[in-house]
């Protein structure tokens, strides 16, 4: 079994300023920093380090050869990153004093990904295999289908949410992994437990995670649902904080079934990187994850 992230690669602008920028506003950063990331590099990293055999594809421009270094530095697999024509996607990150962030994305050439080169990497795969997506790449809907056609077991962060999500077969979703703020945008209800009935209703089949900032993260299956309290730590910078929630869940859930486990691993990993800056660059190892569960005496 393997895990195929099929996504982003960015490079990331990184803002430092006293407080999110206003309309109307003109700020002076404090600092400007360039580093890796994008929900998908940033999740096939988080995967990589909890102990995934993780392969990413995506497409980066000739400016982005260092995000297919970072990702095998990793241990990620890299052989499906290709090369478009089109300029690498970036993101434009502001972070405030009290570590929240305010992101604008430039697509690139995540949005170069055409139903070619999805088959040509989705021929590589099959029904023992497990395939992670989000909504920064082109060709999303197909992916799903040619997917699930394969017999795939679909993963999806549906983030950032916008209009394109409606064109995909949300049912053929095994697992769903989103936060309070998609929930809403996805269902129309704002509290978790309505957005995870109403999710239930609408995709019987599919397992939900819920995470809710600092009021933890929930796990939704057959009805029944988990409940995971977050790990206080300093909060740095937020930036990575989901997808490394999301990588250390999908590797522990998939290893031992234990969703209360995957919660637990998630939430202590996410509570490490909050606490650094950066994004792919704050995602812990797993043995530091271990370590601090165990003086926490979690585990």
């Amino acid at each position: 079994m393997s895990i195929l992230n099929f996504g982003s690669l960015n490079l990331d602008y990184t803002y430092r300023v006293p407080h999110i920028a206003a309309p109307g506003e003109t700020l002076t950063s404090r600092s400007l920093e360039i580093r890796p990331g994008g929900k998908g590099l940033n999740q096939s990293v988080a995967l990589a380090r909890a102990g995934a055999r993780v392969c990413h594809a995506g497409l980066i421009g000739e400016d982005g050869r260092i995000l297919e270094e970072v990702c095998r530095e990793s241990g990620v697999d890299t052989k499906f990153i290709g090369v478009s024509d089109v300029r690498t996607g970036n993101a434009i990150i502001q972070v405030d004093d009290g570590g929240q962030n305010c992101i604008i994305l430039f697509p690139g050439a995540n949005r170069a990904v055409d139903e070619e080169f999805a088959d040509r990497v989705l021929e590589a795969f099959g029904a023992e295999d497990h395939i992670l997506l989000q909504n920064e790449i082109s060709s999303l809907p197909y992916i799903i289908v040619r997917a699930w056609e394969r017999g795939m077991k679909i993963i999806l962060n549906p983030s950032p949410m916008d209009e394109r999500l409606k064109e995909c077969d949300l049912e053929k979703v095994w697992l769903f992994i989103l936060n309070e703020v998609e929930g809403a945008q996805l269902t129309g209800m704002k509290e978790p437990e309505k957005i995870l009935q109403e999710m239930r209703r609408r995709y019987p089949g599919a397992r939900i995670v819920l995470t809710l900032g600092s009021d933890g993260s929930m796990y939704s299956e057959d009805g029944n649902t988990l409940r995971q309290e977050i790990f206080p730590a300093e909060t740095v910078d937020t930036t990575g904080a989901g997808d490394t929630f999301t990588g250390y869940f999908i590797t522990e859930y998939l290893a031992s079934g234990d969703a209360a486990a995957a919660l637990r691993s998630a939430s202590m990993a996410s509570s490490i990187a909050v606490a650094r800056k950066g994004a792919s660059e704050a995602v812990p190892e797993m043995e530091e994850v271990i370590r601090m569960l165990r003086e926490r005496g979690s585990l």
